[in-house]
C-alpha cells in the first residue's frame, strides 16, 4: 500500500469512527455505567490473581509481577482488538439486511469497512490507563532495552493475529450467516491468555500455541519483556502471524465468492 492509499484509508477511518463515537459520549449515563462495570471486572480479576499468588508466591515458575504482567498483556491486546475491530460483532445484520451490498459498492474495500469501519468508544478510554499499568508493573521486571523492542513488536504482531482471526470469522459469517457464536468461541480461546501459557498440560499447551495461536498472540510478547524468548524465537512468531493474516485473506477472498447478494 502506497503513502497516497494509506492517507485516503485513514482519512475514511477517522470519519467513520468519530461518526460512532461523539455519539456515546453524548450519553454520557450509558457510557459510564459500560465504564464501571469494565473497571469492576478488570478489578476483581486482577485481585483474584494477587490473592492466587499470596500465598505461593509463584504461577508456573513465575513471580507475582511477572504473572500480572501476561494478564495486563492478555488486556492490552485484548482491548485494543476490540476497540479497532468492534464493527464485526455488527456484521450479522449486515449480511441478513442487504446492507452488505451497498458497501460493496463503495468505492473503497469492503474488507475494511467491515473489519475496521466501527470503533468502541469505552475500549478508547480505557487504552490510556491500560498503557499505563503495563508501564508500571513492566518497569518494576527492570527489562533490557531489547527485551522492550521486542515486546512493542510482539504485541503488534498480537494485534496482526488478532486481526486475521476477526477476518476468519467476517469469512465465516458470509459462508454460513453465523457471526456470534463463533466470535464468541474466538473470545473464550483468548480467554486462556489471562494468565501464562506454562500452567496448561499438553496437548492443550501445544494446541493453544500453534494450532489456535493463543500463546503466540498474547504469552510470547510477555515472555520476550521478560527475556525468555530468543531471536529466532521473535522472528518465528513474526512470520507466523504474517502467514496467518495472508491466509485469513485469501479466505475472505475464497467467501466473498460464495457471497449471495440479498437483493439476488
Amino acid at each position: 500500500m502506497n503513502i497516497k492509499k494509506f492517507k485516503y484509508y485513514l482519512r475514511i477511518w477517522w470519519h467513520l469512527n468519530v461518526k460512532n463515537i461523539l455519539p456515546v459520549f453524548n450519553h454520557n449515563p450509558t457510557i459510564i455505567v459500560f465504564l464501571i462495570g469494565k473497571i469492576i471486572r478488570f478489578t476483581f480479576f486482577g485481585g483474584f490473581i494477587y490473592f492466587l499468588l499470596k500465598g505461593t508466591n509463584t504461577l508456573a515458575g513465575y513471580s507475582l509481577n511477572q504473572t500480572l504482567f501476561f494478564f495486563l498483556t492478555f488486556n492490552l491486546i485484548d482491548i485494543i482488538g476490540q476497540f479497532l475491530f468492534r464493527e464485526v460483532y455488527r456484521f450479522r445484520p449486515q449480511i441478513i439486511s442487504g446492507t452488505f451490498d451497498f458497501i460493496l459498492t463503495k468505492p473503497m474495500s469492503p474488507l475494511f469497512r467491515v473489519l475496521l469501519g466501527g470503533a468502541d468508544a469505552t475500549d478508547l478510554i480505557t487504552i490510556p490507563p491500560l498503557v499505563i499499568l503495563v508501564w508500571y508493573i513492566g518497569n518494576l521486571l527492570n527489562p533490557s532495552g531489547l527485551a522492550i523492542f521486542y515486546y512493542v513488536i510482539l504485541v503488534l504482531n498480537g494485534l496482526v493475529i488478532s486481526a486475521a482471526f476477526h477476518i476468519l470469522v467476517l469469512a465465516m459469517g458470509i459462508i454460513t450467516l453465523e457471526i456470534d457464536h463463533t466470535v464468541m468461541i474466538y473470545r473464550d480461546l483468548v480467554g486462556l491468555g489471562r494468565f501464562p501459557i506454562d500452567i496448561y498440560k499438553e496437548p492443550l499447551r501445544s494446541l493453544i500455541t500453534f494450532i489456535v495461536p493463543i500463546g503466540l498472540m498474547i504469552s510470547i510478547p510477555a515472555k520476550a519483556f521478560m527475556g525468555l524468548i530468543n531471536p529466532i524465537g521473535v522472528i518465528s512468531s513474526v512470520l507466523f502471524g504474517m502467514a496467518l493474516f495472508m491466509l485469513s485473506l485469501q479466505f475472505w477472498k475464497y467467501a466473498l465468492k460464495k457471497y449471495t447478494s440479498a437483493s439476488s
